[in-house]
């Protein structure tokens, strides 16, 4: 049996992360917004058969550092297990 990684790799985060953005309402309403047009030359999104095209969401100012946001996480949500508490849902509800 292979040995697994005791922590979630960072290609896992970063996945997730994407996976987040991709089904963003954020997105959606931009996307929306402009008509599924691109704004430089103006070409439609286009699922016909034959004629696809497709048109992304660009963050003009950037991401900024993908390892910040990965050790952000890491230390946040993603903490050693011998942090963790196990609760049912009224008790983890009183805690808060």
């Amino acid at each position: 049996m292979k040995n697994r990684c005791p922590y979630t790799p960072r290609s896992q985060i970063v996945h997730a992360l994407r996976m987040l953005w991709l089904r963003s309402r954020e997105r959606a309403a931009a996307l929306k917004e402009a008509h599924y047009t691109c704004k430089d030359c103006g070409v439609k999104q286009s699922k016909a058969k034959g004629k696809e095209q497709s048109v992304e969401v660009h963050h003009p100012k950037g991401i900024g550092n993908w390892d910040l946001l990965v050790e952000e996480i890491r230390a946040e949500i993603l903490i050693n297990p011998s942090q963790l508490e196990v609760l049912c849902p009224a008790c983890h509800a009183r805690r808060g």
